[in-house]
């Protein structure tokens, strides 16, 4: 299934994509959060779909498109995950995953403005393969970490580079800015995508195609992620989970590039659709 979600900010209906056409799920009754993925909600979905089939609306034309899932307990991400990032960067590829947060206030729509936030001057792009947690996971292994996941979503990590690497602290300053996170326009489950380790994934900054690689460049796979993480910590249902960005970041290039106003992001993954974003500068209220 392609799970979507649509409507103004804060107001939310549920849906599904069904050969191309995204239709209105809002008769089942329940959001795609922790407790539908917790309480066996895919398989329930499923179910009312079949029990549905041709009765249900199409979702109107010109509806914002939201995250696909609502907020969840927790975005982590995965930093310098691309060897060829990693080396852009300057840095030595990690021995062991380096792990943080975004906010969940970061949680934005695929096609939702960027918001570069007052006093940034070094915003950033990064497009990465998500995925999203089924169940709760505590203490897995690799071997059983898949069963964990639930499905997978585009994700583009926009970073401000100065309070991110500039500012004294952990790298969370400069990720959890509101719309930092947008996610979709889609989750896949898992049956949609044969296998994440070999997914090309692109990104263009006002046409110019910047970032062009695959996952199969990731230096930590998803089993490994998902029983790595949750030695630390409890993964919950809904939980995401971003796998970091390959080369062709704005930090890299010589001399770098960040985002301004009125600049277009287009970024997309195979088989998880495609997302548009607008640089938009801060303004109060």
């Amino acid at each position: 299934m392609k799970l979507i979600r649509w409507g103004n900010p804060g107001k939310e209906n549920t849906g599904v994509i069904v050969n191309e056409v995204r239709y209105d799920t809002s008769s089942f009754g329940e959001d795609y959060n922790e407790q539908f993925f917790a309480n066996d909600g895919l398989k329930r979905l499923g179910d009312f779909l079949n029990a549905n089939e041709g009765n249900l609306r199409p979702v109107p034309d010109g509806e914002r498109i939201a995250a696909p899932f609502a907020r969840p307990s927790k975005i982590l991400c995965i930093g310098l995950n691309y060897a060829k990032h990693a080396a852009e960067t300057g840095a030595a590829s990690p021995s062991e995953p380096i792990l943080f947060m975004k906010s969940t206030t970061s949680l934005a729509g695929p096609n939702d403005n960027i918001i570069i936030p007052r006093n940034s001057v070094k915003t950033d792009w990064e497009v990465e393969l998500a995925f999203v947690i089924g169940k709760k996971a505590s203490y897995v292994t690799q071997a059983d970490a898949m069963d964990y996941v639930a499905g997978y979503v585009l994700h583009n990590d926009v970073s401000e580079r100065e309070f991110q690497l500039e500012r004294g602290g952990t790298w969370d300053k400069g990720k959890g800015c509101d719309t930092f996170a947008p996610m979709g326009p889609f989750m896949a489950t898992k049956d949609e995508i044969k296998d994440p380790h070999n997914l090309r994934l692109w990104l263009k900054l006002n046409g110019k195609l910047l970032q062009d690689s695959n996952t199969d460049d990731l230096i930590f796979n998803i089993p490994f992620l998902v029983s790595y993480i949750s030695q630390f910590m409890t993964l919950l249902p809904g939980d995401v989970v971003s796998t970091g960005t390959p080369a062709g970041v704005g930090l890299g290039l010589k001399p770098p590039v960040f985002l301004k106003e009125g600049d277009v992001v287009e970024l997309g993954i195979d088989g998880l659709g495609e997302a548009r974003q607008l640089a938009k500068a801060y303004a109060e209220g």
